[in-house]
């Protein structure tokens, strides 16, 4: 029982930190939502379902705050995708990616021997960088899809589901299929967002799981 209530308050404070990071990136002009890196992290701590409901709630808070459409709403569709992406990965890749709380071991980094630690830290970095491109991928593709249906059958055509609009407008011309401009056009800002957001998520969900070993007694589970 008191893991499901850290779970959600975890899953509760990670919706909420996605929302403020998202808005502080569009506050300071960056051309990155950014609103995945907790969705990650919560996946990697409490696993899938709370990954995918972390990703629901702050983007239905988000998309009913700043409401531009109820189209918004599909764009919840990657955040879900995210944490199943996320999870595959941590199912195909155990020893790097499997930080959830109910998890007994985690690697000590400092005890081994200098050469085991720097294969151990690049063996991380390669699986965190295929994730990231496989998350580009994933919602390139997803979000891309979403925005062209908008664009196609929406009556209110409104760029805000077009994050890539500016790429789209350059790389293609006019002709070109409105969904997979939006898809291609998505690429470039999703490798940076995802790389950022992998990382980030990845560096989140190590340092939750080393204070829950601290104050694991505590919780008494």
């Amino acid at each position: 029982m008191r893991k499901t209530i850290i779970a959600f308050a975890l899953c509760l404070t990670g919706a909420f930190l996605n929302i403020v990071i998202c808005r502080l990136s569009g506050f300071f002009g960056f051309p990155l939502y950014l609103d995945t890196i907790l969705t990650i992290t919560i996946t990697l701590t409490c696993g899938f379902f709370w990954g995918a409901l972390c990703g629901i709630i702050g983007n239905t808070i988000y998309q009913t705050i700043w409401f531009w459409g109820w189209e918004g709403h599909l764009f919840t569709l990657c955040s879900i995708a995210t944490a199943a992406v996320v999870f595959i990965f941590m199912k195909l890749f155990p020893r790097e990616l499997n930080l959830t709380l109910t998890e007994n071991k985690l690697p000590q980094v400092l005890s081994l021997h200098k050469s085991s630690r720097l294969s151990f830290v690049i063996d991380h970095i390669i699986i965190l960088i295929l994730l990231s491109f496989a998350l580009c991928l994933t919602i390139s593709i997803l979000g891309g899809t979403i925005a062209g249906f908008i664009l196609i059958f929406s009556s209110n055509n409104t760029e805000e589901a077009v994050i890539s609009s500016v790429f789209s407008a350059t790389m293609f011309g006019q002709n070109f299929p409105v969904i997979l401009k939006e898809i291609l056009s998505r690429i470039p800002m999703n490798i940076i967002d995802r790389l950022i957001s992998g990382f980030g998520g990845y560096g989140i969900a190590l340092g939750l799981r080393k204070i829950y070993r601290v104050y694991k007694p505590a919780f008494n589970c």
